[in-house]
């Protein structure tokens, strides 16, 4: 049985590095695995806080390795740290983050990422897009494969029958019509196709501005956020040094702390380790669920 986790420290001159030596001295971690910094390549020699190619090339680099990895059985999971988008489309990185780029290395056509954090958990059916093209990106299909990976990625952490609540993208939930109308013409048919599929227990969509309240109280397991910021900024405000990114559909398990590099915290000593702890404990628990499935 696999029972290490691989991790990649992402860009050397920003805080990756730190939060990872942090999260491994913790003593928070399970203990049941064994924790492998991924370096397919000696460091380079950096100027701490600031992005160069070499940081990108060995950042690249060490997240090729991890994947290798985990596709040939090695790892149980790979947790990757923050890299410098511009920076890796210097050296050829042509996704628009690592999670579309782990989907296509592992030839995965349906994943989403949901973030983890306190007592939320939110998919997101459009990810890294301008806010302005968001609306024109939503389709029926692309938000009911959203509510189905949601469904299945809440059963890996033992949710046998999950409540999942679907956002709406307009205020109002469009106010019938009168403040937009994706929630008649895209969102509400996805959520009956989902209901068809899976049960009443798929709900939506709702109000943007109070179903974030009923994941809070328990009421519902995962919310399905429209965009970017509508799930991330209350998962932030609750659970801003707590939050993981878990990518949902890869054939592998990836996890990732939920802040990018910090250029202006590296080499300060003072970077905080929590996202990374996180991510480290969340990769293990969903590990260990997979081994005794």
């Amino acid at each position: 049985m696999r029972r290490t986790i691989a991790i990649t420290l992402g860009d050397p001159a920003g805080i990756g590095p730190e939060v990872v030596r942090k999260a491994l001295r913790s003593g928070r971690l399970d203990r049941r695995f064994r924790y492998e910094v991924v370096l397919a390549a000696a460091a380079p020699r950096v100027v701490l806080g600031r992005p160069s190619r070499k940081g990108a090339q060995f950042a690249l680099r060490a997240l090729e390795a991890g994947v290798a990895g985990c596709l040939e059985g090695r790892y149980a999971a790979l947790v990757t740290g923050p890299v410098n988008k511009a920076a890796l489309r210097a050296v050829g990185f042509r996704a628009p983050g690592q999670t579309e780029w782990l989907a296509a290395r592992t030839g995965t056509k349906k994943f989403a990422m949901m973030l983890v954090g306190g007592p939320l958990r939110v998919t997101l059916a459009t990810i890294h897009v301008p806010l302005r093209k968001a609306p024109s990106l939503l389709t029926r299909q692309g938000i009911l494969d959203a509510i189905l990976l949601t469904h299945a990625g809440l059963r890996r952490f033992g949710i046998r029958n999950p409540r999942i609540a679907v956002a709406a993208l307009n205020p109002h939930g469009g106010a019938a019509g009168e403040e937009g109308l994706e929630e008649r013409r895209i969102i509400a048919p996805a959520v009956h196709a989902a209901r068809r599929q899976l049960g009443s227990r798929i709900t939506g969509p709702h109000t943007p501005d109070a179903v974030f309240r009923d994941a809070w109280i328990g009421k519902v397991e995962a919310i399905v956020a429209m965009y970017h910021d509508q799930g991330l900024v209350p998962l932030k405000m609750v659970a801003f040094e707590r939050g993981v990114n878990l990518t949902l559909g890869l054939p592998i398990l990836r996890t990732s702390p939920d802040h990018g590099t910090a250029y202006a915290l590296a080499g300060k000593h003072r970077a905080d380790p929590r996202s990374m702890i996180e991510a480290l404990r969340l990769a293990a628990k969903l590990a260990a669920r997979a081994r005794r499935a």
